[in-house]
């Protein structure tokens, strides 16, 4: 096992006010001291063709490298029409390729959805999860995170005011960290 776990976050949002991006910044502060988080950007990732397979664009080569260098990945996203926005599908898409050198493969993934509307992200997120089985990412199963009414949660500071959400994304975490220290566990060679 190792004794300080990376995380990475990514962000399925661009949107410069994202609420995507305001709960992963405030989760950031609710992990533990043996976790270190790092958000990866998905942003400046040219839309994936197999073309690049053989030759990829530079900034394929960053994000693979930053993902690998992750224990586990965090997915804070929001729902676009009932799934994953495009951006972070195209980063899945990526960092899975050329086929069978998946970077992806056996990290252990968390997922926080988000909406402005009641259902939480709800689509997204399961979106997400079949996704995440092909890639061979153990994804945490309990607890589910679906924030709704997400346009609400912030101050100024974009710091979430509303104390329940606060202490439920904790458990989250620390939920997700058990997850990431027994999978580890699980995979240690004897």
């Amino acid at each position: 096992m190792i004794n300080m776990a990376k995380v990475g976050i990514v962000v399925g949002s661009l949107r410069a006010g994202s609420f995507s991006r305001k709960i992963a910044h405030n989760v950031t502060n609710l992990f533990p001291a043996d976790c270190t988080t790092e958000m990866i950007e998905v942003g400046n990732l040219p839309l994936y063709r197999e073309e690049y397979d053989d030759n990829p664009p530079a900034e394929y080569t960053a994000f693979r490298a930053k993902i690998k260098a992750c224990d586990a990945i965090l997915f804070v996203t929001p729902e676009y029409n009932r799934s994953i926005p495009g951006v972070l599908k195209n980063a899945l898409d990526v960092a899975s390729r050329p086929y069978g050198q998946s970077v992806w493969a056996g990290k252990p993934a968390g997922i926080i959805s988000q909406s402005i509307g009641g259902l939480g992200g709800f689509g997204s997120n399961h979106h997400l999860r079949q996704v995440l089985t092909f890639l061979d990412m153990p994804t945490l199963q309990q607890p589910e995170v679906y924030i709704s009414n997400s346009s609400s949660l912030f101050d100024e500071k974009g710091q979430i005011t509303n104390q329940d959400t606060v202490k439920y994304l904790q458990s989250f975490v620390e939920a997700f960290v058990a997850h990431i220290k027994r999978y580890e566990l699980d995979t240690v060679p004897v």
